[in-house]
């Protein structure tokens, strides 16, 4: 199995099931991907309601999966996959290039990649969450869904610790 099928069983855990919180800038999600993303990708379901776990799969791949990531052992390419779905790629990778030392431009370019290569899965794993962690607290959301995040984060830790 790849670590995109496992990262993506995992990760459904997280955001399976159509949510629409007033609360929420995204608006309506189902499997956490938004109505926008999905219709400027192809979809063309009524409001998500009734996209298939196979439909968002598709997705996630196209959009969310780095191809670099089967190459990068599973429990931080998990963590990042996460946080890409999370926070968008361009800012999870920047917390990736943070938490290795690596130039913060959210390239995942090779530079990155010989850096990622050499850095301690663990202490990155635990620097990522951090910086992702400060961030969350950051936000003028944070009152909304501070606990959510950092439950879904504490989950992601104990994955990455088992």
């Amino acid at each position: 199995m790849s670590n995109f099928d496992l990262a993506f069983d995992e990760l459904a855990k997280n955001e399976g099931g159509y949510v629409n919180n007033p609360s929420d800038p995204g608006g309506a999600t189902n499997w956490g991907i938004t109505a926008r993303t999905a219709e400027a990708n192809g979809y063309s379901g009524e409001m998500l309601r009734v996209m298939t776990r196979d439909q968002a799969k598709a997705l996630y791949k196209s959009l969310y999966w780095p191809p670099e990531f089967e190459s990068v052992p599973y429990e931080l390419a998990f963590q990042v996959f996460d946080a890409i779905v999370n926070n968008g790629p361009q800012t999870a990778i920047k917390w990736l290039q943070e938490a290795i030392g690596a130039e913060a431009d959210g390239d995942l370019g090779p530079c990155t990649m010989a850096k990622l290569r050499l850095a301690d899965t663990l202490k990155t794993i635990m620097l990522f969450d951090a910086i992702r962690l400060e961030y969350f607290a950051e936000l003028s959301t944070w009152d909304d869904f501070g606990k959510g995040w950092a439950r879904r984060i504490a989950s992601n830790l104990r994955r990455a610790a088992i």
